[in-house]
C-alpha cells in the first residue's frame, strides 16, 4: 500500500513515508536547477517567489500530516496545491520573459501536474475518512 493510502486509514507514521512528498522534494530541486540560471537582478523577485513557493509545497505537506488532525492535513494539503499552482504561474511567466525554455518548462510543469493530483486523491481519502 503506497504511503498515501496508510494515511487514509491511518498507518502513516511520518511525512517522509509519502510518496507525495517526496515528489515534492524532486519538484523544488527541479525549481532551483531551472532558475539557476535566470538574471541575477531576478534574485529578490521571480527568482526567489518560485523557489519560496516551490519549498512551500513538501513543508506544508509534512506540517500537516505532523499536525495529526485530519482537518489540519486536509487543510495543509490544500495550501501545497495552491502553492503548487502559484510555482506553475511564475514557471509559465519566466518562460514568457525568455529566462526558461518551453521544454524545461514543460518537464517541471509535468511533474507539478502529477502532484496536484497525488495531492487532489490525498484530499479525496481522507475527506472520505471523515465521514
Amino acid at each position: 500500500m503506497s504511503g498515501e493510502g496508510r494515511v487514509a486509514s491511518g498507518e502513516v507514521r511520518h511525512y517522509r513515508d509519502l510518496v507525495v512528498w517526496q515528489k515534492a522534494l524532486i519538484f523544488v530541486e527541479r525549481v532551483y536547477a531551472v532558475s539557476r540560471s535566470w538574471p541575477a537582478d531576478e534574485r529578490f523577485g521571480l527568482t526567489g517567489q518560485v523557489r519560496r513557493a516551490a519549498v512551500s509545497v513538501p513543508s506544508n505537506v509534512a506540517e500537516g500530516c505532523g499536525r495529526r488532525s485530519t482537518p489540519a492535513f486536509i487543510n495543509h494539503l490544500a495550501i501545497a496545491r495552491g502553492s503548487l499552482a502559484e510555482v506553475e504561474t511564475q514557471l509559465i511567466l519566466a518562460e514568457r520573459l525568455g529566462y526558461l525554455p518551453a521544454d524545461e518548462r514543460d518537464a517541471v510543469l509535468a511533474l507539478a501536474d502529477e502532484i496536484s493530483r497525488m495531492l487532489a486523491s490525498l484530499i479525496t481519502k481522507l475527506e472520505e475518512r471523515r465521514k
